[in-house]
């Protein structure tokens, strides 16, 4: 069959947006077409281009695993000149994107009401970390304040210990999925009306919510129901949660009907008649006798995967707690593409995540590219501002257009 178009390609994006979850929405946006220019307003620009591992020419792993996808416009914001040459464009953007604390865009000039009076049907994004209103939005903030915020943080971890932090941006990464399906509606909806709109996406609600159970709970019940760290189990399922076995762990997330497979693959099915395992309720209440059977259950297998390879005869749901190391190289992630292969000048051949849904008519791309800090200058003005080589030029001498200097491909630092 015939490969399509990219859904958004015709489509301009402006990005302002920098660190992670403001780039996840401008990335994805680009990944499926949108031609994303993203401002970047000195030599040194987005913040991550120093993270990861660096190169001597503006580019990193990290900054190349967030930006692929876009084209590169460094100015020097502080210029009125700068200012301008942006303002010009806003007839041509389609949609503005920006991440900065709350406030800050509109100070710098690009407010949606300032860019909606040039152009009605511009969808802006803002991304910040508790919103644009509300009593705590003029506070800074990052991933983990807006999950300590969000009541997500405080049920992290041992009951007994300080709560903990994943090593890992989920609060960023999906706020930025969540901006991004934001964007694709609004403009949906400035294809039928003509109209674009303001968004206003945080990672507070976006981690508010993944609370999937004990809201209306607690709404509810209120002080007869508290929920609380479970550590390495769930306080509200059982068998649910982290169990050691030889070489390492085993995932389980054992539903109701699905228990008495256990219980055979136990050699116990009695088990599943067993007063004190009868009701996930009463699992609950019993789970440290439970966890205990399973872990000496687990304990007379040779190692992991034949731990896993026997759950598998059952059907019940489970799954070795792999390394990143092992996800990275197992067969399942490899052919998905969930890990896909880049090349860059600097690096050479490396890993990133892939895209995280799969289309079917468009295949994963892996021919990506991420560009040096001011690499696509002179195109973005030519094509949106119209500018020739002189005027470009004459941006160039009075400091309005900045670029990384050029460098020698070389081993990663």
């Amino acid at each position: 069959m015939e490969q399509q178009a990219l859904m958004l390609k015709g489509y301009h994006v402006l990005d302002f947006t920098h660190f992670v979850a403001g780039p996840t929405c401008t990335r994805i946006l680009g990944e499926l077409g949108a031609d994303v220019i993203k401002v970047e307003r000195s030599l040194e620009g987005d913040h991550v281009r120093q993270l990861g591992l660096a190169a001597k020419d503006s580019m990193s792993t990290y900054y190349f695993q967030h930006d692929h996808s876009k084209r590169s416009l460094a100015l020097d914001l502080r210029k009125p000149r700068a200012k301008e040459l942006l303002l010009g464009m806003i007839p041509k953007i389609d949609v503005l994107v920006e991440n900065f604390a709350p406030g800050v865009i509109a100070d710098m000039g690009f407010s949606y009401e300032v860019v909606s009076k040039i152009n009605p049907k511009i969808v802006m994004c803002s991304v910040s970390a508790t919103g644009q209103s509300g009593p705590l939005s003029k506070r800074p903030g990052y991933d983990f304040i807006g999950a300590s915020f969000a009541g997500v943080t405080g049920l992290l971890g041992e009951a007994d210990r300080p709560p903990i932090i994943p090593t890992m941006a989920i609060g960023d990464v999906s706020t930025g999925v969540a901006a991004a399906m934001a964007v694709g509606f609004a403009l949906l909806n400035a294809a039928r009306t003509g109209k674009g709109q303001y968004l206003d996406a945080s990672l507070l609600d976006t981690y508010f919510h993944m609370h999937e159970l004990a809201v209306p709970v607690v709404s509810i019940r209120k002080e007869k129901f508290k929920p609380v760290r479970g550590g390495s189990q769930h306080p509200t399922g059982s068998p649910a949660g982290v169990y050691k076995c030889p070489g390492g762990y085993i995932m389980l997330l054992v539903q109701q009907h699905e228990f008495p497979r256990l219980a055979r693959a136990m050699g116990k099915p009695e088990l599943a008649t067993d007063d004190r395992f009868k009701s996930n309720g009463r699992r609950v209440r019993n789970n440290a006798a439970l966890k205990e059977m399973i872990e000496n259950w687990f304990a007379t297998f040779p190692d992991r995967d034949s731990v896993v390879a026997e759950l598998d005869k059952f059907r019940v749901p489970c799954g070795p707690v792999l390394s990143l190391e092992e996800a990275m190289e197992h067969p399942h992630l490899r052919q998905r593409k969930t890990v896909r292969r880049v090349d860059d000048r600097a690096f050479g051949e490396f890993d990133i995540p892939g895209f995280p849904v799969k289309f079917s008519d468009w295949p994963d791309r892996t021919d990506l590219k991420a560009s040096r800090l001011g690499e696509d200058n002179e195109a973005v003005l030519s094509e949106m501002l119209g500018l020739s080589e002189s005027e470009i030029s004459e941006l160039y001498a009075e400091q309005v257009l900045l670029k990384a200097a050029p460098a020698e491909p070389a081993a990663a630092s």
